[in-house]
């Protein structure tokens, strides 16, 4: 499961940014089409995600592990609805500044929990 929630993942980065890229050029079918499947794995990676925290952290719950796994689902959470309001919010021409900041933060956090505080 965890081969799948890291490759879900990644695809996940690589579809944002060309979904990101699409409506930068002005291609909403395509840009749409790619947010519409990106949206697919977002739901993969929160069930995959889901079952890695209480699967294996939260069945052998010990505090400072545990605690941190809950604390990396969040911000897992957390980048997922960066990533998606960064997109909505390209795609209507507003400002998206604010949402990049929040954006590189989840991810630093997300990846320094994941593969630095709790490896497997």
């Amino acid at each position: 499961m965890l081969h799948m929630h890291v490759t879900s993942w990644i695809l996940g980065l690589i579809l944002f940014l060309v979904a990101l890229f699409l409506y930068k050029q002005g291609n909403e079918k395509g840009g749409k089409i790619v947010h519409m499947i990106l949206r697919l794995f977002y739901l993969i990676i929160i069930f995959t995600g889901g079952y890695l925290l209480f699967d294996v952290y939260l069945a052998n719950f010990t505090m400072p592990e545990g605690a941190e796994a809950i604390t990396k689902g969040l911000a897992g959470i957390w980048l997922i609805a960066a990533m998606e309001m960064l997109l909505v919010k390209t795609t209507k021409g507003k400002p998206v500044a604010g949402w990049w900041a929040q954006l590189i933060i989840a991810l630093i956090l997300v990846l320094v929990l994941g593969y630095i505080r709790l490896p497997l």
